[in-house]
This record gives C-alpha cells, sequence and structure tokens, in this order.
C-alpha cells in the first residue's frame, strides 16, 4: 500500500469553509477510484496559519498514476479550492505502507 501525502496552509478565517470543501471526500469522485483505499485529513493551528495534511492511501503506484498522470507527484489542487489556501506544496510524496495499527478514531 502507498501513502500520498500533501500539506496545504489556508489563513485561520479560511479554515473552516476549506475544510468543509474536503469532506466527505478530499478530491471529488476520489472514492470511485479504482485503488483507492481511503484518506485522513488532518488539521491543526500552525502560528498564523491552519495546516492541513491529507494522507490517500492506494494500492500501488500504478494507480495514483492512473488518477494524477504522468507527473504523479504533482499535487492535484482543484481550482476553486485554491482560493482558500495561502500556500501549499506543489508536490505530494509518496511512501510505502509497511506497518499499520489502528485505533478506533472519535
Amino acid at each position: 500500500m502507498i501513502a500520498r501525502i500533501w500539506h496545504g496552509y489556508t489563513r485561520p478565517e479560511h479554515a473552516d469553509a476549506y475544510e468543509a470543501m474536503l469532506k466527505p471526500e478530499l478530491l471529488p469522485g476520489i472514492g470511485n477510484a479504482k485503488g483507492y483505499k481511503g484518506s485522513y485529513l488532518l488539521r491543526r493551528k500552525a502560528g498564523d496559519e491552519t495546516e492541513f495534511i491529507t494522507i490517500m492511501f492506494w494500492d500501488s503506484m500504478e494507480s495514483i498514476r492512473a488518477v494524477a498522470g504522468h507527473d504523479y507527484e504533482t499535487a492535484v489542487v482543484p481550482e476553486e479550492r485554491r482560493k482558500y489556501l495561502s500556500h501549499y506544496d506543489p508536490k505530494s510524496v509518496h511512501y510505502e505502507v509497511v506497518s499499520t495499527h489502528y485505533l478506533e478514531v472519535r
């Protein structure tokens, strides 16, 4: 399994609106993509900004390439969401998931 990780930042006054756009799916239609296994959305206050981290899980790099294209590291940020971001990582990073330990999220 592969984890695709990306960081984006908003001003505090845009954080709730940006978060609402990411629910229930981080990207429109991503839940129907072949090889998509799920995701986490993380949020924290980071100085004068709010940081968001998305972690998306995929069964393989091939599945990521099928959705993200040849330049699969380039971040996929829909235009309508960019207006809420003060800045963001232009690239996503990918890690092989080598171990998992699940806790109930409340």
